[in-house]
């Protein structure tokens, strides 16, 4: 196959990616979590015992957000662990399209302060995802998808 026949595929690859999604609707295109729920709340499950985690001593990058967040933690259902609760305190400044462009989105600081806190509360380290190698790679259909995820995985695969 020829660069030009592959970089064409690629694109319309993409371009039936974007209608499905479009058709679909933007629930469709968000990943599990990406849309925040009216109470503000956010969770995440870690394979701890609830009495393990005290809301007063918090992970240090739940710690790093201070006064901005209020944290709740309880017991997991069925005895899975326990549920680590954050919201932000002051919800005003709404979180939008602008916000996560400008890089100054705090639900988007928030998601990601939970899931490094669950690292380093169950693994004791903040795991780091190796970069992808450089250089030039040869332009495939499936190629061109992952590109575009790899893009959006940094903003919690938000758009």
């Amino acid at each position: 196959m020829s660069p030009h026949v592959a970089a064409r595929a690629a694109r319309a690859g993409g371009a039936l990616v974007d209608q499905l999604r479009s058709t679909l609707g933007p629930s469709s295109s968000s990943p599990a979590g990406a849309s925040s729920p009216t109470s503000g709340w956010l969770a995440v499950t870690v394979l701890c015992q609830p009495d393990e985690l005290d809301p007063a001593s918090l992970p240090a990058p739940l710690a790093e957000l201070g006064d901005r967040i209020e944290v709740d933690v309880r017991p997991a259902p069925a005895d899975k662990g326990t549920e680590l609760y954050a919201r932000l305190i002051d919800r005003s400044g709404r979180s939008g399209a602008a916000s996560r462009l400008s890089g100054s989105d705090a639900e988007a600081e928030l998601r990601s302060a939970l899931r490094r806190a669950k690292q380093l509360i169950e693994v004791g380290e903040v795991l780091a995802v190796d970069p992808a190698p450089h250089g030039k790679r040869t332009a495939t259909p499936g190629g061109a998808l992952l590109e575009s995820w790899t893009k959006d995985a940094p903003a919690a695969g938000v758009r």
